[in-house]
């Protein structure tokens, strides 16, 4: 089963978003769809100073199996992306709640978000 981290709130479409009110947000993919991917080969990212919009494609995750869509679960501005995951997007499969992060947002309005608790229940994982 695959681990979800209690402490950050999910999209349905398995993004996590850590909101701390403290700045910016942290955005990336559970390890849920990172494991239900496979082998991550390459990420498409928004840019730093783009607008995303809740529930709205910002992106693409691209494994050995499949390309899928990227959501963003709030509306805002973009002000930093991680190139590490971009240079070595295997990252998101080893740790999707730390390195392998994907993209920060000055957060406007949130779109509607799952606890750890009610995504786990709803998609397998494990707390």
């Amino acid at each position: 089963m695959s681990k979800v981290a209690p402490e950050l709130q999910y999209s349905a479409e398995h993004e996590w978003i850590s909101l701390d009110g403290s700045g910016p947000s942290t955005i990336g993919v559970s390890a849920v769809a990172a494991d239900a991917l496979g082998d991550i080969v390459y990420v498409d990212l928004p840019e730093v100073g783009a607008t995303v919009t809740a529930g709205e494609p910002c992106g693409e995750i691209e494994s050995t199996k499949s390309v899928s869509d990227l959501y963003s679960p709030v509306t805002g501005e973009v002000t930093e992306v991680n190139a590490a995951a971009a240079g070595d997007p295997a990252i998101i499969n080893s740790d999707p709640y730390g390195a392998g992060w994907l993209f920060k947002v000055a957060v406007d309005s949130e779109g509607p978000l799952l606890t750890a608790s009610e995504y786990a229940a709803a998609n397998g994982g494990e707390l």
